[in-house]
């Protein structure tokens, strides 16, 4: 199963368009900032699962701002990463990874591509879908019981 995961797309629908186009997945997951462009991304692919959430910028109080969600056997919680204070380090996400026994803890925010493993938790940030320049996203696969994970520029 191939997931793309997407974050910070301020409004460029056409990028997270292509990135779906690119790698065809399964399931996609946008990590916040725009709530708009992930309903509008559903709008374009309606027949792919999406699953989201809000980021700093998109003022939906009435959402949570962190799912757990089950991808195959894997633990994974998707967040923006503005509530773990992910722009100063991953010191608290480290600890809510260890508390909920995670193995995989999606993030944006930064704007900064990443993929990071610790202990048994990988953390994904896949950057800016958004970025004029430089947009990037992520990649999930699951085969055979295995996790791969990576980050890719459009």
């Amino acid at each position: 199963m191939k997931i793309l995961v997407l974050s910070d797309s301020h409004g460029n629908l056409s990028n997270m368009i292509e990135a779906v186009e690119r790698t065809a997945p399964r399931m996609i997951l946008h990590l916040g900032d725009c709530w708009r462009d992930a309903e509008k991304l559903q709008q374009q692919f309606p027949d792919i699962p999406m699953e989201h959430v809000p980021g700093n910028c998109d003022c939906r109080p009435d959402e949570p701002a962190e799912k757990l969600l089950f991808l195959g056997d894997f633990r994974c919680l998707i967040c923006h990463g503005h509530t773990f204070g992910v722009k100063s380090s991953l010191l608290t996400a480290g600890f809510a990874s260890e508390e909920q026994q995670l193995d995989l803890f999606l993030f944006g925010h930064t704007h900064i591509p990443m993929v990071d493993k610790r202990g048994r938790t990988t953390f994904l940030n896949p950057g800016s879908i958004g970025d004029r320049r430089r947009p990037t996203y992520g990649v999930i696969t699951i085969e055979n019981g295995k996790l791969d994970v990576c980050t890719a520029l459009l």
